[in-house]
């Protein structure tokens, strides 16, 4: 048994299919998770006391602090070996393993 598509008139002489429109997702919670600005009141170290916590990040970025577990570490700078680096580098072991071999040892302390 098929069920006959309703038609609806949108424009004179213009009709389309009517499709129920799906029934939009809704949470088991009875609200949406809201994180709040306020705070219990917590002490800056400029000396005073603050209740919300956008106000107290905020005076803790202007004196230049890092809030711990927010922090981004920064990046690495890469590493670029030229030819005038290994050049350096083998002429240094060189000195090193000549200056070994005369005797010359490493001073402790």
């Amino acid at each position: 048994m098929t069920t006959t598509p309703t038609l609806i008139e949108i424009a004179p002489g213009l009709f389309r299919v009517r499709k129920d429109a799906p029934e939009p997702p809704k949470s088991d919670l009875p609200m949406p998770n809201v994180i709040s600005d306020t705070m219990p009141p917590t002490e800056q170290v400029n000396g005073k006391f603050y209740e919300s916590k956008s106000a107290f990040r905020r005076v803790g970025r202007q004196l230049g602090l890092t809030e711990v577990g927010n922090e981004k570490p920064k990046p690495r700078p890469r590493y670029r070996e030229t030819r005038e680096t290994k050049v350096e580098r083998r002429r240094t072991l060189e000195r090193v393993v000549a200056e070994y071999r005369q005797g010359r040892r490493a001073r402790k302390g």
